[in-house]
Protein backbone atom coordinates (compact mmCIF):
# COMPACT_ATOMS: atom_id res chain seq x y z
CA UNK A 1 0.00 0.00 0.00
CA UNK A 2 1.39 3.07 -0.71
CA UNK A 3 0.54 6.17 1.23
CA UNK A 4 1.63 9.86 2.45
CA UNK A 5 -0.04 12.20 5.24
CA UNK A 6 0.39 15.70 6.83
CA UNK A 7 -0.25 16.38 10.49
CA UNK A 8 -0.91 12.67 11.71
CA UNK A 9 1.75 11.04 14.19
CA UNK A 10 0.72 6.96 15.05
CA UNK A 11 0.01 6.28 18.73
CA UNK A 12 1.77 3.20 20.07
CA UNK A 13 2.62 -0.39 18.48
CA UNK A 14 0.39 -1.19 15.11
CA UNK A 15 -2.02 -4.40 16.19
CA UNK A 16 -2.76 -6.81 13.35
CA UNK A 17 -3.50 -10.21 12.59
CA UNK A 18 -3.88 -12.22 9.29
CA UNK A 19 -6.48 -15.06 8.55
CA UNK A 20 -7.27 -16.45 5.09
CA UNK A 21 -7.81 -14.26 2.46
CA UNK A 22 -7.97 -10.98 5.15
CA UNK A 23 -5.40 -9.13 6.64
CA UNK A 24 -6.89 -6.87 9.96
CA UNK A 25 -5.01 -3.90 11.28
CA UNK A 26 -5.84 -1.55 13.97
CA UNK A 27 -4.38 1.91 14.07
CA UNK A 28 -4.34 4.61 16.55
CA UNK A 29 -3.55 8.00 15.62
CA UNK A 30 -3.02 11.70 16.77
CA UNK A 31 -4.45 14.47 14.58
CA UNK A 32 -2.95 17.91 14.11
CA UNK A 33 -5.44 20.90 12.73
CA UNK A 34 -6.57 19.44 9.33
CA UNK A 35 -4.71 16.62 9.13
CA UNK A 36 -4.15 14.89 5.64
CA UNK A 37 -3.38 11.66 3.69
CA UNK A 38 -3.43 10.05 0.61
CA UNK A 39 -3.64 6.15 0.18
CA UNK A 40 -3.96 3.27 -3.00
CA UNK A 41 -3.45 -0.29 -2.58
CA UNK A 42 -3.74 -3.06 -4.83
CA UNK A 43 -5.77 -4.96 -2.34
CA UNK A 44 -9.67 -3.65 -1.91
CA UNK A 45 -10.15 -3.04 2.13
CA UNK A 46 -12.81 -1.43 4.31
CA UNK A 47 -11.93 1.10 6.77
CA UNK A 48 -13.73 1.17 10.18
CA UNK A 49 -13.82 3.91 12.47
CA UNK A 50 -13.87 2.98 15.93
CA UNK A 51 -13.52 5.55 17.76
CA UNK A 52 -12.40 9.85 17.93
CA UNK A 53 -11.73 12.50 20.08
CA UNK A 54 -12.72 15.46 19.20
CA UNK A 55 -16.32 17.53 17.93
CA UNK A 56 -15.31 17.19 13.91
CA UNK A 57 -14.96 13.93 11.69
CA UNK A 58 -13.08 12.12 9.17
CA UNK A 59 -14.03 12.63 5.19
CA UNK A 60 -13.00 10.25 2.89
CA UNK A 61 -12.94 11.30 -1.01
CA UNK A 62 -11.92 9.93 -4.20
CA UNK A 63 -10.82 13.33 -5.45
CA UNK A 64 -8.42 15.99 -3.40
CA UNK A 65 -10.86 18.59 -4.33
CA UNK A 66 -14.13 17.39 -2.78
CA UNK A 67 -15.81 16.72 0.90
CA UNK A 68 -14.68 20.29 1.79
CA UNK A 69 -18.08 21.10 3.53
CA UNK A 70 -19.11 17.74 3.82
CA UNK A 71 -21.33 17.88 6.85
CA UNK A 72 -23.20 14.90 6.66
CA UNK A 73 -20.88 12.14 5.86
CA UNK A 74 -18.25 13.00 8.04
CA UNK A 75 -18.91 10.85 10.93
CA UNK A 76 -20.36 7.78 9.24
CA UNK A 77 -18.03 5.29 10.18
CA UNK A 78 -17.20 2.70 7.34
CA UNK A 79 -15.62 3.25 3.58
CA UNK A 80 -15.04 0.72 1.06
CA UNK A 81 -12.42 0.92 -1.16
CA UNK A 82 -11.67 -1.22 -4.08
CA UNK A 83 -8.65 -2.18 -5.53
CA UNK A 84 -6.33 0.40 -7.52
CA UNK A 85 -8.82 3.47 -5.90
CA UNK A 86 -6.72 6.39 -4.78
CA UNK A 87 -8.35 7.84 -2.30
CA UNK A 88 -7.83 11.16 0.46
CA UNK A 89 -9.00 11.93 3.94
CA UNK A 90 -8.47 15.18 5.44
CA UNK A 91 -9.70 15.47 9.48
CA UNK A 92 -11.48 18.25 10.98
CA UNK A 93 -11.60 19.34 14.89
CA UNK A 94 -9.95 15.75 15.68
CA UNK A 95 -7.53 15.06 18.39
CA UNK A 96 -7.38 11.33 17.87
CA UNK A 97 -8.51 8.77 15.87
CA UNK A 98 -8.34 4.83 15.85
CA UNK A 99 -9.42 3.16 12.76
CA UNK A 100 -9.29 -0.61 11.74
CA UNK A 101 -8.06 -1.73 7.82
CA UNK A 102 -8.98 -4.55 6.48
CA UNK A 103 -7.91 -5.83 3.43
CA UNK A 104 -9.21 -8.48 1.18
CA UNK A 105 -7.78 -11.05 -1.06
CA UNK A 106 -10.25 -11.49 -3.59
CA UNK A 107 -7.96 -14.51 -5.09
CA UNK A 108 -8.91 -16.30 -1.79
CA UNK A 109 -12.10 -14.87 -1.23
CA UNK A 110 -13.38 -14.98 -5.10
CA UNK A 111 -12.51 -18.65 -5.45
CA UNK A 112 -14.26 -19.53 -1.70
CA UNK A 113 -17.61 -17.21 -2.44
CA UNK A 114 -17.87 -16.44 -5.95
CA UNK A 115 -20.25 -19.40 -6.32
CA UNK A 116 -23.11 -18.04 -3.98
CA UNK A 117 -22.64 -14.57 -3.98
CA UNK A 118 -22.62 -11.93 -7.15
CA UNK A 119 -19.13 -9.82 -6.49
CA UNK A 120 -18.96 -7.77 -8.92
CA UNK A 121 -20.26 -4.78 -6.72
CA UNK A 122 -16.99 -4.71 -4.94
CA UNK A 123 -15.55 -2.98 -7.83
CA UNK A 124 -17.77 0.11 -7.08
CA UNK A 125 -16.50 2.49 -4.22
CA UNK A 126 -18.63 3.07 -1.12
CA UNK A 127 -16.66 6.01 0.50
CA UNK A 128 -18.79 7.17 4.07
CA UNK A 129 -21.65 4.64 4.90
CA UNK A 130 -23.25 3.40 8.15
CA UNK A 131 -23.77 -0.55 8.43
CA UNK A 132 -24.47 -1.73 12.11
CA UNK A 133 -24.21 -5.43 11.27
CA UNK A 134 -20.76 -4.80 9.87
CA UNK A 135 -19.67 -2.16 12.56
CA UNK A 136 -20.24 -4.89 15.32
CA UNK A 137 -18.43 -7.64 13.40
CA UNK A 138 -15.62 -5.01 12.79
CA UNK A 139 -15.71 -4.23 16.42
CA UNK A 140 -15.11 -7.70 17.10
CA UNK A 141 -12.00 -8.37 15.00
CA UNK A 142 -10.43 -5.44 15.88
CA UNK A 143 -10.60 -6.87 20.04
CA UNK A 144 -8.64 -9.93 18.08
CA UNK A 145 -6.10 -7.61 17.13
CA UNK A 146 -5.48 -6.73 20.31
CA UNK A 147 -3.32 -8.25 23.32
CA UNK A 148 -6.18 -10.10 24.89
CA UNK A 149 -7.40 -11.35 21.47
CA UNK A 150 -6.45 -14.90 22.15
CA UNK A 151 -9.15 -17.25 20.21
CA UNK A 152 -8.87 -19.64 18.20
CA UNK A 153 -7.79 -18.83 14.47
CA UNK A 154 -11.64 -20.48 13.33
CA UNK A 155 -13.22 -17.95 15.57
CA UNK A 156 -11.45 -14.68 13.19
CA UNK A 157 -11.80 -16.95 10.29
CA UNK A 158 -15.70 -16.84 10.90
CA UNK A 159 -15.65 -13.07 11.78
CA UNK A 160 -14.02 -12.15 8.20
CA UNK A 161 -16.24 -14.64 6.58
CA UNK A 162 -19.43 -12.98 8.11
CA UNK A 163 -18.13 -9.19 7.30
CA UNK A 164 -17.31 -10.43 4.01
CA UNK A 165 -20.40 -11.72 3.17
CA UNK A 166 -22.35 -8.88 4.74
CA UNK A 167 -20.59 -6.15 2.77
CA UNK A 168 -20.82 -8.00 -0.76
CA UNK A 169 -24.48 -8.56 0.15
CA UNK A 170 -25.25 -4.67 0.91
CA UNK A 171 -23.26 -3.39 -1.60
CA UNK A 172 -24.90 -1.90 -4.78
CA UNK A 173 -27.00 -4.35 -6.70
CA UNK A 174 -26.24 -5.16 -9.81
CA UNK A 175 -27.73 -6.09 -12.72
CA UNK A 176 -28.87 -9.62 -12.49
CA UNK A 177 -28.24 -10.69 -15.91
CA UNK A 178 -24.71 -11.86 -16.21
CA UNK A 179 -22.72 -11.07 -19.27
CA UNK A 180 -20.18 -14.13 -20.38
CA UNK A 181 -16.63 -14.10 -21.74
CA UNK A 182 -16.21 -13.66 -25.63
CA UNK A 183 -14.91 -16.56 -27.37
CA UNK A 184 -11.34 -15.75 -27.31
CA UNK A 185 -11.70 -14.63 -23.78
CA UNK A 186 -13.06 -17.63 -22.77
CA UNK A 187 -10.07 -20.17 -25.25
CA UNK A 188 -7.34 -18.58 -23.57
CA UNK A 189 -8.69 -19.14 -19.65
CA UNK A 190 -9.25 -22.49 -20.71
CA UNK A 191 -6.23 -23.01 -22.74
CA UNK A 192 -4.16 -21.53 -19.51
CA UNK A 193 -6.06 -23.56 -17.24
CA UNK A 194 -5.31 -26.63 -18.26
CA UNK A 195 -1.59 -25.91 -19.16
CA UNK A 196 -1.07 -25.27 -15.54
CA UNK A 197 -3.93 -27.31 -13.69
CA UNK A 198 -1.18 -28.90 -11.53
CA UNK A 199 -0.54 -26.04 -9.88
CA UNK A 200 -2.18 -23.61 -8.14
CA UNK A 201 -4.04 -20.61 -10.08
CA UNK A 202 -4.63 -17.45 -8.74
CA UNK A 203 -7.47 -15.72 -10.23
CA UNK A 204 -5.66 -12.64 -10.57
CA UNK A 205 -3.59 -14.97 -13.36
CA UNK A 206 -6.72 -15.56 -15.32
CA UNK A 207 -8.46 -12.23 -14.81
CA UNK A 208 -4.93 -10.67 -16.47
CA UNK A 209 -5.75 -12.72 -19.72
CA UNK A 210 -9.13 -11.38 -20.23
CA UNK A 211 -8.70 -7.87 -19.07
CA UNK A 212 -11.06 -7.73 -16.77
CA UNK A 213 -11.14 -7.26 -12.58
CA UNK A 214 -11.07 -10.16 -10.41
CA UNK A 215 -14.61 -10.06 -9.19
CA UNK A 216 -16.46 -9.48 -13.17
CA UNK A 217 -13.76 -12.17 -14.26
CA UNK A 218 -15.06 -14.43 -11.60
CA UNK A 219 -18.66 -13.57 -12.75
CA UNK A 220 -18.24 -13.95 -16.57
CA UNK A 221 -16.30 -17.06 -16.50
CA UNK A 222 -19.50 -19.04 -14.81
CA UNK A 223 -21.89 -17.31 -16.96
CA UNK A 224 -19.99 -18.48 -19.94
CA UNK A 225 -19.07 -22.10 -18.33
CA UNK A 226 -21.54 -22.97 -15.90
CA UNK A 227 -19.00 -23.51 -13.01
CA UNK A 228 -16.11 -21.00 -11.40
CA UNK A 229 -13.05 -21.11 -12.27
CA UNK A 230 -11.51 -23.40 -9.63
CA UNK A 231 -13.96 -26.39 -10.61
CA UNK A 232 -12.81 -25.89 -14.04
CA UNK A 233 -9.30 -26.50 -12.41
CA UNK A 234 -10.70 -29.46 -10.78
CA UNK A 235 -12.42 -31.37 -13.72
CA UNK A 236 -8.72 -30.80 -15.83
CA UNK A 237 -6.84 -32.25 -13.12
CA UNK A 238 -9.45 -34.84 -13.36
CA UNK A 239 -8.65 -35.24 -16.83
CA UNK A 240 -5.08 -35.64 -16.32
CA UNK A 241 -5.12 -37.63 -14.21
CA UNK A 242 -7.01 -40.19 -16.49
CA UNK A 243 -4.47 -39.73 -18.78
CA UNK A 244 -2.16 -40.52 -16.37
CA UNK A 245 -3.67 -43.73 -14.93
CA UNK A 246 -4.31 -44.69 -18.78
CA UNK A 247 -0.85 -44.49 -20.27
CA UNK A 248 1.88 -44.11 -17.36
CA UNK A 249 1.51 -47.14 -15.20
CA UNK A 250 2.11 -44.92 -12.44
CA UNK A 251 0.60 -45.82 -8.72
CA UNK A 252 -2.16 -43.99 -7.28
CA UNK A 253 -0.21 -42.07 -5.32
CA UNK A 254 2.06 -40.61 -8.04
CA UNK A 255 -0.56 -40.18 -10.19
CA UNK A 256 -2.28 -37.94 -7.80
CA UNK A 257 0.95 -36.00 -6.90
CA UNK A 258 1.43 -35.54 -10.73
CA UNK A 259 -1.85 -34.40 -11.35
CA UNK A 260 -1.57 -31.60 -8.59
CA UNK A 261 -3.67 -33.46 -6.11
CA UNK A 262 -2.48 -32.77 -2.29
CA UNK A 263 -2.74 -36.62 -1.63
CA UNK A 264 -3.98 -39.79 -2.94
CA UNK A 265 -7.41 -39.48 -0.73
CA UNK A 266 -7.84 -36.21 -2.53
CA UNK A 267 -7.75 -37.53 -5.75
CA UNK A 268 -10.15 -40.11 -5.02
CA UNK A 269 -12.59 -37.64 -4.08
CA UNK A 270 -12.29 -35.48 -6.42
CA UNK A 271 -12.25 -38.04 -9.33
CA UNK A 272 -15.80 -39.71 -7.62
CA UNK A 273 -17.14 -36.28 -7.31
CA UNK A 274 -16.79 -35.38 -11.16
CA UNK A 275 -16.82 -38.96 -12.49
CA UNK A 276 -19.24 -41.05 -10.46
CA UNK A 277 -16.37 -43.65 -9.59
CA UNK A 278 -12.83 -44.10 -7.89
CA UNK A 279 -9.66 -44.03 -9.59
CA UNK A 280 -9.74 -48.08 -9.57
CA UNK A 281 -12.97 -48.38 -10.18
CA UNK A 282 -12.66 -46.76 -13.32
CA UNK A 283 -9.25 -48.51 -14.16
CA UNK A 284 -10.08 -51.88 -13.44
CA UNK A 285 -13.45 -50.80 -15.93
CA UNK A 286 -10.99 -49.33 -18.62
CA UNK A 287 -9.23 -52.22 -18.91
CA UNK A 288 -12.18 -54.58 -18.79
Amino acid sequence: MESSTEGITILGDLQWRAWNGMIADVWSVACEREARGEYVSQAPRLVVVLDQVGEGGLHVTASPGRGEGDRLSRREPLSYVPAGLRVWSRTENLRRLTHLDLHFDMSVLGGRFMEDLDLRGMDTPRLKFSDNRLLAVARLIAAECGPSGNLHDLYGESLMAALFVGLAQAGPRTDARRTGLSPGQLRRVVDYIEENCTRPIRLCELAELTGLSTTYFCSAFKASTGVPPYKWQMRARVERAKTLLATSGMTLAGVAAAAGFSDQAHLTRVFRQLVGTTPAAWMRELTG
